[in-house]
C-alpha cells in the first residue's frame, strides 16, 4: 500500500524500527486541545479552517488528552536506553491526521514547541487515515473519532477514542490501567450477563474457570507493554500496569487471573470492584490513560480527571 499523501520525518528524533518498536499512532485532535479549531471546520469549512492554522502557524497548541501520556511514554524510552544503549525495542510515536499537509505546519510546530518525540507526521486530508495503521505497523491507535476508532478496531488494530478534557499532569512513570471483558478479554462473559443476568454469568464464569478467555481487542497493545515491563525490576520500572475492572474478585476473578497467567500477561495491580464506582480507586491509580468498554466508567473518570479512551463495543 502507498504512503499517505505527505509523510513528514521528524530528523530530531531518531527513526525505530517499527517491526521491534511498540508503534503508537495518535491523531492530532488526541494529543492536541483542537476543539475551537474543530468547531471552526465545522462551522465555516475546510478553506476557513487551513487559512486558520497557516495564520496561526507558530502559536503551540495546547496540550490534548493524550499528551501526558504520550509524554510518559518518552520517558519509558529515555530509561531504556540508558539501561542499554543500542535496545530497539522502544516506544514509536507517529501522528496520523486527516488534516491536509497545507495545515500541517502549526502541528509539526507545536510537537517540537513540547519536545515531544514523534518519529513520523503523516497527513491524510480527507482520506480514511486508518488505512496505513498496518503498513506502519501501529500496536496501538488513539482518535478524537469514533468512526476511525471503529475502522482501525475491524482492522485488527488495538484502537480506542479519546475525549477532550482538563487533566491532572501524573508522574513520570508510565501508568495504564485497563478493564477486563471487552478491552482485555473478550466480550464471551458480557453476552452471558445481558442474556442470562448476574447469576447466570457467575454460573458459567465458575463453568469455564480452567478455560482461558478469548482475547480481547486491546490484548495485543498489553502484551507488548507487559513484555517491555519486564525489562526492568519491580521497584524501580518505569511502567506501572493496572486491572481494574467491574468483576467480583469472589465470583468472577479466577478466571480472569488465570487468563493473564496463561497469556504471561504480569499486571502489577488489580482491583475486582464488584460493580462499585471506579473514580475513586482512578484518583488513587492516577493513570495516564484508562481504558474501559462501559461510557458510564469513562465519564465517572473524566469526572475525576482521569485521562481516558473509550474502546466501542459496538462500531
Amino acid at each position: 500500500m502507498a504512503e499517505p499523501e505527505s509523510t513528514v520525518l521528524n530528523t530530531d528524533v531518531k527513526q525505530k524500527d517499527p517491526s521491534e518498536a511498540l508503534v503508537i499512532a495518535v491523531t492530532t485532535r488526541a494529543i492536541f486541545n483542537l476543539e475551537e479549531e474543530h468547531a471552526l471546520f465545522l462551522a465555516k469549512g475546510k478553506d476557513e479552517y487551513v487559512r486558520h492554522q497557516q495564520a496561526n502557524q507558530n502559536k503551540p497548541l495546547p496540550p490534548g488528552t493524550a499528551f501526558a501520556f504520550i509524554q510518559a511514554v518518552q520517558h519509558v524510552n529515555k530509561q531504556l536506553l540508558a539501561s542499554n544503549p543500542t535496545e530497539r525495542d522502544l516506544f514509536d510515536v507517529i501522528v496520523l491526521s486527516n488534516n491536509s499537509p497545507e495545515s500541517s505546519t502549526r502541528i509539526i510546530n507545536s510537537a517540537k514547541h513540547y519536545g515531544l518525540e514523534i518519529s513520523k507526521f503523516c497527513f491524510v486530508s480527507d482520506e480514511d487515515s486508518t488505512q496505513y495503521l498496518k503498513s506502519h505497523q501501529v500496536k496501538l491507535f488513539l482518535s478524537a473519532d469514533r468512526t476511525d476508532v471503529c475502522n482501525a478496531l475491524r482492522r485488527g488494530v488495538s484502537a480506542a477514542l479519546v475525549f477532550q478534557q482538563d487533566i491532572q499532569t501524573p508522574s513520570t512513570q508510565l501508568r495504564v490501567v485497563f478493564d477486563g471483558d471487552a478491552v482485555l478479554f473478550s466480550d464471551e462473559t458480557d453476552q452471558v450477563f445481558r442474556e442470562k443476568g448476574l447469576e447466570g454469568a457467575v454460573q458459567y464464569e465458575r463453568a469455564m474457570e480452567a478455560v482461558p478467555m478469548g482475547e480481547g481487542p486491546l490484548k495485543a497493545f498489553a502484551m507488548h507493554l507487559g513484555k517491555m515491563r519486564k525489562k526492568f525490576g519491580q521497584e524501580k520500572s518505569p511502567i506501572r500496569t493496572y486491572l481494574v475492572t467491574a468483576r467480583s474478585g469472589r465470583d468472577m476473578g479466577i478466571r480472569a487471573i488465570k487468563t493473564l497467567r496463561e497469556w504471561g500477561l504480569a499486571i502489577d495491580e488489580a482491583f475486582f470492584m464488584d460493580g462499585a464506582p471506579k473514580g475513586p480507586i482512578l484518583t488513587q491509580i492516577q493513570p495516564h490513560i484508562f481504558f474501559d468498554d462501559g461510557l458510564h466508567n469513562i465519564q465517572g473518570a473524566q469526572e475525576v480527571g482521569v485521562p481516558s479512551a473509550w474502546v466501542p463495543s459496538q462500531c
